[in-house]
């Protein structure tokens, strides 16, 4: 039988056994089984943006603190500061292969870490991969827990990710303003219940919009700034056993150093392991974020409805043909890419919010909480931006058919009730709706206003978008009519 090649192999040992592994992997026995344990999802934990950087970041500093501490041997502490700074720039799922879904609270991501870089430092100051001399548990996770360093990860990462959708928020929160400016002078009808109400310009409707991710822009900003508390020096279950105290002050300082950064201890280091509402407070916000995306959405659907049998007060981008029968269509397809991101951070929040229950002194749930909350952000990061160019930044009105509604609206009658009382007003809008005729028009030919009064009234329906303006258009007309006030006692 004809001898095969076999490649290069080294032999390490757990607590469980040993196995032999080809050289050139770069990880060592534990991530081996991880791998074979939750091949799951395709994703692995080097897909989650910022995820193991932010580990690496960890064991850099924590090697530097463990130095300054006189726990760990200079030489020792170079090499992993050395693989640390390589490792940085090379995260791929070669090197980091652990599925997202694994269970141990985090154990298989940390220690697939700690073995890269054991095994780097050790080919650093003898030229082979092993556990020796730089061993992953004694020298890289020196003064650390996996139920420290992964919750610290998870917000060194999010914390990141949550300033990024910022950056692509503030897009989106500029292209409204401009919408919102060109728009100020033009009148509209309002909608609430679907049905006529009152005029407003289109300006007015696009400053809520505006208003609205200003406010959850602000959100993120205050919740990416709660990511900096970190429960490094936390160890297993709070107690710090085995980290030092110089550790503790020293792995701050050097995180800090590393980042440019202002990252700090937790106030309570039990809270910050058995509890997990922190990431139900992210996931809230994102799903709030979500949720006023895809009312923005929505209405942009329903406002560029038809074109000509539906609401069409407003036409959107024509970015690609909308039919594979009918010739000249063109869907709204940019908002509903945006409904559908939303749809899924929505349901990415109710996983969070089953996960970060957790139980005792340990929640084991946080990969799936990473996963999921990571996803939200990045899918609204990437489509937010879509959005913006494909949709937002090429709206325009039509201002014909936004007159029109606002001058055709039974809601005018309000008008009429601040100068002749609600009985009256409400008997003109019936008449105008029983015989399809405008506010205008009904209340002349029920005699309550001569056309002349009625077109002074109503000639330029946009006071009515405008509280002072109105106030003082009614209160002039009502003068010139000689009519008293009407109580509104």
């Amino acid at each position: 039988m004809e001898n095969k090649l076999t490649a290069p192999t080294r032999r390490e040992e757990d607590a469980l056994g040993f196995r032999f592994i080809p050289n050139d992997i770069a990880y060592g026995i534990q991530t081996v089984r991880a791998v074979e344990n939750f091949s799951i999802s395709g994703r692995t934990i080097a897909d989650i943006e910022g995820f193991v950087p932010a580990i690496i970041t960890i064991k850099h500093a924590a090697a530097k603190a463990n130095s300054r501490a006189g726990e760990l041997d200079a030489r020792s502490a170079q090499a992993i500061v050395a693989a640390a700074s390589e490792q940085l720039f090379d995260v791929t799922a070669r090197n980091y292969p652990v599925d997202i879904y694994h269970g141990g609270g985090g154990t298989a991501a940390n220690m697939n870490v700690n073995e890269v870089l054991a095994n780097r430092a050790s080919e650093i100051l003898t030229g082979r991969k092993g556990p020796d001399p730089v061993h992953p548990n004694t020298h890289v996770n020196m003064s650390q827990s996996t139920n420290d360093v992964i919750p610290a990860a998870m917000k060194m990462a999010i914390g990141a990710e949550l300033g990024s959708l910022r950056d692509v928020l503030d897009l989106l929160i500029h292209a409204l303003r401009e919408k919102e400016a060109a728009f100020a002078n033009t009148v509209k009808l309002a909608r609430t219940c679907l049905q006529d109400a009152l005029p407003i310009t289109f300006g007015q409707q696009f400053s809520g919009y505006r208003s609205a991710f200003e406010r959850q822009s602000r959100d993120l900003e205050v919740l990416a700034d709660t990511c900096l508390a970190l429960p490094l020096g936390a160890t297993a279950v709070g107690t710090g056993l085995g980290a030092s105290a110089n550790y503790c002050h020293f792995v701050f300082e050097e995180l800090c150093a590393l980042t440019g950064k202002k990252f700090h201890a937790e106030e309570n280091l039990f809270d910050a392991l058995q509890n997990a509402d922190h990431w139900i407070r992210v996931s809230g916000s994102l799903k709030a974020l979500a949720v006023t995306l895809s009312k923005l959405s929505a209405d942009l659907r329903l406002m560029s409805s038809g074109p000509r049998a539906g609401l069409g007060e407003i036409r959107l981008p024509a970015v690609q043909p909308g039919s594979s029968i009918m010739p000249g269509k063109v869907n709204p397809v940019m908002p509903e890419m945006m409904m559908q991101v939303a749809f899924r951070v929505s349901g990415n929040d109710a996983t969070v919010t089953r996960a970060a229950e957790g139980e005792l002194d340990l929640n084991v749930w946080e990969s799936v909480i990473l996963e999921a909350i990571s996803e939200s952000i990045r899918l609204m990061r990437r489509a937010i931006p879509l959005f913006v160019a494909g949709c937002v930044a090429g709206i325009e009105v039509n201002a014909e058919r936004g007159h029109a509604g606002a001058t055709g609206s039974i809601a005018l009658s309000t008008a009429l009730a601040a100068v002749y009382g609600y009985p009256a007003a409400s008997a003109i809008a019936k008449h105008a709706q029983a015989q399809g005729v405008s506010i205008s028009t009904a209340a002349v030919e029920c005699r309550l206003m001569s056309e002349a009064e009625a077109d002074t009234l109503f000639a330029d329906v946009s006071v009515f978008a405008d509280a002072e303006r109105s106030e003082r258009h009614i209160s002039l007309f009502r003068k010139s009519v000689s009519l008293p006030a009407v109580s509104r006692g």
